[in-house]
């Protein structure tokens, strides 16, 4: 199916996943399209990646979709309002973004006879259901409006493959970390949060007792999925769980960072987040059979490389 020279549009690619995808791209020598608006994503995630065609746009603009979808072989749609805590303050707002941004993305690459689209779907979907591991068959569960928005782009890419014959595959990400992830944004995630308090000898903040437990996926593992769920024969039509496999406390990830960067330091606890699920865990099994998924990194190694990237990127 891969051309030798394919064509990408990576919506929100100038955010965390999205650019780290752009980069692998680039480096192999693919035409890549950026569309984002940058109100989550950073221009500067960017820099130094040459021949990326640039599209700052709205995902809520059909036009602009459509432009940005124009002579694309693959998509590869990252693009939202990220965040758990910002749907549950703004659930009108990233409704908006991620349904109806995700039904213009698949509208625009349907009309544009694009080959396959690869969704960034999410693990929220599963809630705080006790089976573990989450495994696709499981019956969805979602406790944020940002899980049902999610679940809700699922459904929305299986309806376009039956209906209209447009390829697409869902990945649900479990809590990725890695390279050009945001810590200073209201809304980043708890792995960079947590790298930038320790590194300035500040105590993290955990919500909650710390024993809740995350399967935490390094960016390489799910850019390596992505990549490989846009080619795959089998993978068309279906949804399949993207982790590292395992899981780890938020006290255990707080002692391994601060092994990693020689730290001595104690969290701070306070009361649990609405909408934050309890336990997770991934089963890859699917995503093992259908694109040959096997995480390369697991959580240790993947945090000492998160950990020297902040340290020569960020600012003390």
């Amino acid at each position: 199916m891969r051309a030798l020279m394919a064509r990408f549009l990576v919506t929100g690619g100038g955010g965390f996943i999205g650019s780290n995808l752009v980069a692998a791209l680039v480096a192999r020598g693919d035409q890549v399209r950026v569309l984002d608006d940058f109100s989550t994503g950073r221009r500067q995630n960017l820099d130094g990646l040459s021949g990326v065609d640039l599209v700052v746009g709205d995902l809520r603009d059909l036009d602009t979709v459509r432009r940005a979808m124009a002579g694309v072989d693959f998509v590869l749609h990252q693009g939202a309002l990220p965040s758990v805590q910002r749907s549950v303050e703004d659930p009108v707002t990233s409704n908006q973004v991620n349904i109806g941004g995700t039904l213009n993305v698949l509208v625009a690459a349907r009309d544009a006879g694009v080959a396959r689209v690869v969704y960034a779907a999410s693990s929220s979907a599963y809630g705080d259901t006790p089976t573990l591991p989450k495994r696709e068959d499981m019956p969805p569960t979602p406790l944020s409006p940002y899980a049902l928005q999610k679940l809700a782009g699922e459904q929305y890419m299986r309806v376009f493959h039956s209906l209209f014959g447009l390829e697409t595959v869902a990945l649900r990400y479990f809590n990725v970390f890695g390279p050009r992830q945001d810590p200073k944004s209201d809304y980043a995630a708890v792995i960079p949060r947590f790298i930038m308090k320790i590194q300035r000898g500040e105590a993290p903040t955990i919500f909650g007792d710390g024993e809740q437990t995350r399967d935490f996926c390094f960016i390489e593992n799910v850019v390596q999925a992505n990549l490989a769920a846009c080619t795959a024969p089998a993978a068309a039509g279906h949804v399949m769980n993207i982790g590292g496999g395992k899981r780890i406390s938020l006290n255990q990830l707080v002692e391994t960072i601060c092994q990693i960067t020689g730290k001595t330091c104690e969290a701070v606890y306070t009361a649990p987040r609405p909408g934050d699920v309890r336990h997770s865990l991934a089963d890859v099994g699917r995503a093992r059979e259908l694109i040959g998924y096997e995480p390369r990194f697991d959580v240790t190694e993947g945090l000492r490389r998160t950990v020297e990237y902040f340290a020569s990127h960020q600012s003390p």
